[in-house]
């Protein structure tokens, strides 16, 4: 049986730098929508997260991950609003805003009033307004279930395509494969895991350009490049 440190196709003795690194390129090669398998992907994503927990519960092919085995999965992510015992309420109203008009209008991330500029601009709905986040649904599921087509990729925690920066209330985030403390610090959560565990919140979504998260990044999804021109 492999070890998780032969799946990323490094040493065991690999530092942190290395395995982050080892990781992110195995996430583009096994990728499904670049070509890869889902399983490869699964058993990726599954050594990374036995290397982080000290191989506790490696057992070589990454199917207690993704549930399939019907084993219970290991506890994920760093418990910081991300805590899996924090319930989601009973539908959480959140606002949003498209990272992408900042620009045209001059605006930035740091603004106090960013949300309250954006009110009064007259925005397409598409890049500004509210909606609920039903129980059960991750943010990028309730944008989508409304028809608003926010970017992704991996749908898995491995990529930063669906980030966002969380402007006000709390957005957990169970499962993190990518994003670094620090960024998780500065408010950066990831849609297409994340879910509100407050009545409301504000978030502007898009903001995978931001500088820190290139190298997070994987291609777009077909869908998303899909809309690109609409």
């Amino acid at each position: 049986m492999e070890s998780p440190f032969e799946v990323l196709g490094i040493d065991d003795d690999a530092d942190e730098e290395a395995v982050e690194r080892a990781y992110r390129e195995k996430v583009k090669e096994t990728h499904p929508d670049l070509g890869g398998s889902l399983r490869a992907f699964l058993r990726v994503r599954a050594a990374y997260e036995a290397i982080q927990s000290g191989q506790e519960g490696w057992d070589g092919d990454g199917g207690r991950w993704d549930g399939s085995d019907g084993r219970e999965g290991p506890e994920r992510g760093d418990g910081r609003e991300g805590d899996p015992d924090r319930r989601q309420p009973e539908g959480a109203r959140v606002e949003y805003l498209n990272y992408d008009v900042l620009a045209d209008h001059g605006w930035s991330l740091d603004d106090e009033d960013l949300l309250e500029k954006a009110a009064a601009a007259g925005l397409d709905p598409a890049d500004h307004g509210r909606f609920l986040v039903k129980p059960g649904e991750s943010l990028l599921e309730a944008a989508e279930s409304r028809g608003f087509a926010w970017p992704y990729a991996c749908r898995g925690g491995a990529c930063a395509n669906c980030a966002v920066a969380v402007l006000g209330g709390e957005l957990s985030m169970p499962v993190n494969h990518i994003l670094p403390s620090e960024m998780i610090d500065s408010g950066i959560r990831l849609s297409c895991v994340g879910a509100p565990t407050t009545d409301e919140a504000t978030v502007v979504f898009n903001v995978k350009h931001l500088p820190d998260l290139d190298e997070l990044r994987l291609p777009p999804h077909p869908f998303e490049q899909a809309h690109r021109g609409d």
